[in-house]
């Protein structure tokens, strides 16, 4: 499994990424996660303006056996969603990069400190 260094993670195995500006991050589910769910067919995400809470359910990913809520790792708002997600498989090729699902304007920048390093996530998952 694949943890990169750069992200935080959360033990919902959703990871967050602060872009350059301090203000807005990526969002998307961990390598773990999809592999643990198999095969992506469905993504369904809340409306661009949502006011997020952390911890707050922001969406579904729908696997071929199982549905799987996403949390947002932190409060925000939804600024964009992934265009790509039309086709769902983008999430099991490639969580990291093009597979991310959201970008959020964050209401707290310093609280993605506070979320797991990389270190944290890979004792979590065993990895």
């Amino acid at each position: 499994m694949t943890i990169p260094e750069d992200l935080r993670y959360t033990k919902d195995h959703e990871w967050i990424k602060l872009l350059e500006d301090g203000t807005t991050a990526l969002v998307g589910i961990t390598d773990f996660a999809q592999h643990e769910l198999g095969d992506i067919v469905f993504v369904e995400l809340k409306p661009i303006g949502t006011v997020l809470k952390q911890h707050e359910v922001f969406g579904t990913v729908e696997a071929v056996k199982t549905v799987a809520d996403l949390f947002a790792p932190i409060a925000g708002e939804l600024l964009e969603l992934n265009p790509q997600l039309d086709s769902a498989e983008i999430v099991n090729q490639d969580p990291y990069k093009e597979g991310w699902l959201v970008k959020i304007k964050v209401e707290s920048p310093e609280a993605i400190l506070a979320l797991l390093d990389a270190e944290a996530y890979r004792q979590l998952t065993g990895e």
